[in-house]
């Protein structure tokens, strides 16, 4: 069995926002209680439509941002625990590749000078080695020698996608967090994007947190998805089982407008009705009850709690009742 190498117990991330001149200031749970494992060389897929948290997560994950409350574990080392030279240490072990490759890299800078800054930063190697290390992790991700002396606007948005992989991958990070990673490409590259993460992750062993609304990618990627809304895990479990026999009303909805090629695949589409609650005002109880067709009055008094269903972890008060 792998080796756990992240781990989130009870993560919370809140936001204190100002309304104006003598208004009380509004608090927003963009995190409400998140919890997971996820084991070396495995992808753990979060997804969930806008406003749900994956992007808040994200950035708690890759210590960018610290939790409001919640334990968060990285290869052993709890981050509570942790010095600012541990935290400085660990931020090494964990990578980000973000949505837009244009806008996280540099456009005044050459390829080869970004790809080797976080080796000058966190590693105490000579100008030699590190350009070293820079061309042998841009080989892998597809990258040609003459690209290292070239500026970002000269390449396609797959060979920008490419560099930031290659940015991410050249400290060789336990965990590598990926937002919306192929929403900004082609559909042809973006197969060939998410096969390269699966080639880099069989070399290397690293793990993934893969975050997309694109369940059709998930189901490409994952080895365990992570279903949200407004901030809390409504359903976690394999991505085998998971596509099999959706439980959470939410995850059914979200599986139900998937396309497919193949007319065997198709679901009859389930409809959301309502808006996304707001996130300065969360319903009481169940914070979907208010677009679920299944709602009782339970669901608007009580907040279900993660319990295990089969083989999975579901938030419903009325799960086993409802047809999957």
């Amino acid at each position: 069995m792998s080796p756990i190498v992240l781990s989130a117990h009870g993560l919370t991330r809140h936001y204190t926002v100002a309304q104006g001149f003598l208004k009380k200031s509004a608090c927003v749970q963009a995190l409400n209680g998140v919890s997971f494992e996820l084991a070396a060389g495995k992808t753990l897929a979060v997804v969930g439509e806008s406003g749900c948290g994956k992007s808040t997560l994200a950035r708690a994950l890759t210590l960018i941002e610290s939790p409001s409350s919640g334990e968060l574990t990285l290869d052993g080392t709890p981050l509570s625990q942790a010095s600012r030279l541990d935290r400085k240490a660990m931020r090494r072990k964990v990578q980000m590749v973000f949505q837009n490759p244009y806008a996280s890299l540099n456009p005044r800078q050459k390829i080869g000078t970004q790809l080797a800054e976080p080796l000058a930063m966190l590693d105490k190697l000579s100008t030699r080695e590190r350009e070293s290390a820079v061309r042998t992790i841009m080989a892998k991700v597809g990258l040609h020698p003459e690209h290292f002396h070239r500026f970002p606007h000269m390449f396609s948005g797959g060979q920008r996608q490419r560099i930031a992989i290659a940015r991410a991958m050249v400290l060789h990070p336990k965990v590598v967090v990926a937002d919306e990673p192929t929403s900004a490409l082609d559909v042809s590259i973006q197969a060939q994007v998410l096969n390269l993460f699966m080639d880099l992750q069989q070399e290397f062993g690293t793990a993934y947190v893969f975050i997309s609304h694109n369940l059709s990618v998930v189901e490409h990627v994952a080895d365990d998805v992570m279903v949200m809304y407004l901030g809390r895990a409504v359903e976690t479990g394999s991505k085998a089982s998971l596509y099999a026999r959706p439980l959470h009303p939410y995850t059914q909805a979200l599986l139900s407008a998937t396309p497919s090629l193949y007319p065997e695949h198709r679901k009859i589409k389930i409809r959301i009705t309502g808006e996304l609650p707001s996130p300065f005002a969360l319903p009481s109880g169940c914070a979907f009850h208010k677009r679920c067709p299944h709602a009782l009055e339970r669901c608007q008094q009580e907040v279900p709690e993660l319990r295990a269903v089969d083989d999975r972890l579901v938030a419903c008060h009325r799960v086993g009742e409802i047809p999957s």
